[in-house]
């Protein structure tokens, strides 16, 4: 039997609608094998389909954290990733709590989709209801989620014992499958989502006022926006790590923007920016015996400073590179 089979057999309540995922994670292991037998490399190994698991989680970050993460850096909202981030320990927390009181069964990282959701559109509503910036509400609800999962972690409800660094700061050994089946899951729904309302996004973001008049509703669009990163930040929470993840939403961003002329030009280096942090950083973090989360990260500022040294070079020949966020060209 296979192991989709397998995880079949063992399914929790929501297995049986990511069945067809089961496969696709089934084929990316036979995909990481051959690649094993062509090149040697020890880290993917047919036996270690842990890594194979987290170098499949990290690259769909590698793709969601840059697309989702240029909106948000050209919006001036480059910290809601961190607030959400912290939200989304608290789901955690509150997924492991039920399964310790109640047995619920559920994945605490399916929660944590639940709780950041829920948390992105609290700091929406309490900018809109009481005119506060948008830094106080992010302020506020990061605050409130950190409190509540923390307080949830403390209590010991039916023996909970939680390896806190493990959410903190990433381990790409605890990636399990039906997380990763949850990720490819939550790639779907993101790319399709930005896909379709790319243009309205792109709108909103340079100029409010302006899709406002033109008819749009700038409040549902916002609201789509702050999902869609709870949704990225609660996916690259499984490697990144609470502490951490908020990097992948900018830093990327961050370099794209040293050397890209136009607004989907930036998205496109952005993406393939992370994905050379990804593997490298997992590449290193492995082969050092570090932690992947902080790896990944070190790897992608590393890029960045690469990228503002390149962005100087461009601007000293003349050719004048757009450098600041405010000025990328929206022009295709």
């Amino acid at each position: 039997m296979t192991t989709a089979g397998v995880l079949l057999l063992q399914a929790g309540p929501l297995d049986p609608l990511l069945a067809p995922l089961y496969w696709v994670l089934e084929l990316w292991y036979w995909l990481l094998t051959q690649a094993y037998h062509l090149t040697g490399l020890e880290m993917i190994q047919p036996t270690y389909r842990f890594m194979h698991r987290a170098i499949l989680v990290g690259l769909c970050i590698g793709i969601l954290a840059p697309l989702v993460g240029t909106f948000l850096v050209h919006r001036q909202l480059a910290l809601i990733g961190d607030a959400l981030a912290h939200t989304a320990f608290a789901g955690v927390a509150v997924g492991l709590f039920l399964n310790a009181v109640i047995d619920l069964g559920v994945s605490p990282y399916l929660t944590a989709v639940v709780v950041a959701v829920i948390a992105a559109l609290l700091i929406e509503l309490i900018s809109e209801t009481t005119d506060a910036y948008n830094d106080v509400s992010m302020a506020i609800v990061l605050s409130t989620g950190f409190a509540l999962g923390s307080t949830l972690i403390s209590i010991n409800a039916g023996g909970l014992s939680v390896g806190i660094d493990q959410y903190l700061f990433g381990n790409l050994s605890t990636v399990s499958p039906g997380n990763a089946a949850i990720l490819l899951a939550l790639f779907g729904v993101i790319v399709a989502t930005v896909a379709l309302t790319r243009n309205q996004l792109l709108y909103v973001t340079f100029d409010e006022t302006a899709a406002a008049v033109s008819g749009l509703s700038v409040h549902w669009y916002n609201r789509v926006m702050v999902m869609l990163t709870a949704l990225v930040v609660v996916g690259a929470m499984q490697i990144m790590g609470v502490i951490l993840v908020a990097a992948m939403l900018v830093v990327p961003v961050a370099a794209a923007t040293q050397v890209a002329r136009s607004f989907t030009e930036s998205i496109f280096v952005s993406m393939a920016l992370a994905e050379i942090a990804v593997l490298l950083g997992i590449g290193f973090a492995y082969y050092g015996g570090a932690t992947g989360g902080p790896m990944i990260v070190l790897v992608a500022v590393g890029i960045y400073v690469v990228a503002v040294a390149f962005g100087k070079v461009q601007d000293a020949i003349g050719e004048d590179p757009m450098q600041e966020v405010t000025r990328i060209d929206t022009g295709e």
